[in-house]
């Protein structure tokens, strides 16, 4: 394994993951809510009573965060090697895979881990395997 020196941001990294933990930890304080995005996002679908605002106000936080980091800076180049058929692809396999799961990543992998919850350990365990079997079949199998 080699890594990439002048890419390694263990620092940001590591201030991203803790304001990751702040904000999801504050909205479990506040609204007694998890921050599982695939949930945030299906819940706009049919919203419950007082549930649009908290759900649109995160959802646009989302969007509006990138925003404020290029204020600040210049964001990370991105790279897409795939066709946007691929990735839409990819996007509809993911959205099919959360409804199995019953959550995502930040979820489960976030909040359930951290509630110590065993579904969430389970599910996240799941999508760390599915990541690195497609990975391989990806980038080996299929070259």
């Amino acid at each position: 394994m080699n890594i990439d020196w002048q890419h390694f941001t263990p620092w940001s990294a590591l201030l991203g993951g803790i304001l990751i933990g702040l904000a999801t930890g504050l909205l479990l304080l506040a609204n007694g809510r998890v921050a599982g995005i695939s949930g945030i996002l299906g819940g706009l679908l049919r919203p419950a009573r007082g549930d649009l605002a908290w759900r649109g106000a995160f959802l646009v936080g989302l969007f509006v965060a990138p925003l404020v980091w290029l204020a600040a800076g210049t964001l990370p180049p991105a790279q897409i090697d795939h066709s946007l058929r691929v990735l839409a692809l990819s996007g509809l396999l993911v959205g099919i895979g959360t409804r199995f799961g019953t959550g995502c990543t930040s979820g489960h992998g976030v909040c359930g881990i951290a509630r110590w919850s065993p579904r969430s350990l389970v599910a996240t365990v799941c999508f760390f395997l599915a990541g690195a079997v497609t990975v391989f079949v990806t980038r080996h199998a299929l070259n």
